[in-house]
């Protein structure tokens, strides 16, 4: 036996008041009880308990090895306790990324409402419209537009947007040959499907403005510099922009939520996942 389970052991010997007694609580043959006393004290080279027929008595020694055993033991049950009680309430630091266009409309909406109630949790938002390391950067939670390769992360389908072709509602234009504002992952050629006459039509755009983050192209399209695309569901809930005419979206693009955690999911990020789950079913359904 570890050195550990052995001080464990005596602990019980002694708080029991026989061996017989603590075999019967820990479940183990009298014989198991007494081999461990008997290493214990061989490894000390220490006799801790003089045992008679009907009498148990600690050693000098063992008083003293006795009160630094059961206060090991004690911190060991309010370790274990504290560790449990991470299954029933949430508590702790929750630390989850998402691209900019997710986080401040869904993300952070979703988990403060879904948290409010829980003090002892604290939120922790990284919003990166690259995927980071989720490991490496100790995250918790990653939402994420598009399946990851990542084998080693578990992933799950929670929802979708489309992207739409807009432009400000105080520009009067021809969508098919303005300015194009681009958001940083997008390359040449733009290309962009229009509708025209129950026809399919597509018009390649050359990109003339350049922005790193959606909510910084939305403020060039609201400024009438051009046409671009936004997700359906910030579309919806902006009063300056409206969709161009005939523009068809682009196809469905997927949300995944992905963690670090092959077993024991912790309870905050079960929590998370179907609160930011719930907000993007409410958005879709309000469309």
């Amino acid at each position: 036996m570890n050195k550990l389970r052995l001080m464990s052991i005596f602990v019980e010997v002694v708080e029991c008041g026989s061996i017989s007694k603590a075999a019967e609580k820990l479940e183990l043959s009298k014989s198991v009880i007494s081999l461990a006393l008997k290493q214990l004290e061989q490894e000390l080279h220490l006799c801790l308990l003089k045992r008679t027929t009907r009498k148990q008595t600690l050693t000098t020694a063992g008083s003293r090895f006795y009160l630094q055993c059961a206060q090991m033991t004690q911190q060991a049950e309010a370790a274990w306790l504290e560790a449990s009680e991470f299954t029933k309430i949430p508590s702790g630091i929750l630390t989850v990324t998402a691209p900019h266009a997710l986080m401040g409309s869904i993300v952070v909406p979703a988990l403060t409402m879904a948290f409010s109630d829980y003090t002892a949790v604290s939120l922790n938002f990284i919003s990166d419209d690259e995927h980071v390391d989720i490991v490496q950067q100790n995250i918790d939670l990653a939402v994420r537009v598009g399946v990851s390769k990542n084998s080693n992360l578990k992933q799950r389908k929670i929802g979708q947007f489309s992207d739409v072709l807009c432009h400000s509602k105080t520009m009067m234009i021809d969508a098919q040959s303005v300015p194009y504002i681009a958001q940083h992952w997008q390359t040449e050629p733009i290309m962009q499907l229009f509708c025209c006459q129950q026809q399919q039509q597509k018009i390649q755009y050359q990109i003339k403005h350049r922005a790193n983050t959606l909510f910084d192209v939305v403020s060039l399209l609201e400024m009438g510099l051009g046409v671009g695309v936004v997700p359906d569901f910030i579309l919806k809930q902006n009063q300056r922009l409206q969709p161009a005419t005939d523009a068809l979206p682009s196809i469905a693009n997927p949300i995944y939520v992905l963690h670090p955690y092959q077993t024991h999911v912790p309870l905050t990020v079960t929590l998370a996942i179907a609160a930011i789950e719930k907000k993007i079913n409410e958005i879709v359904t309000n469309q």
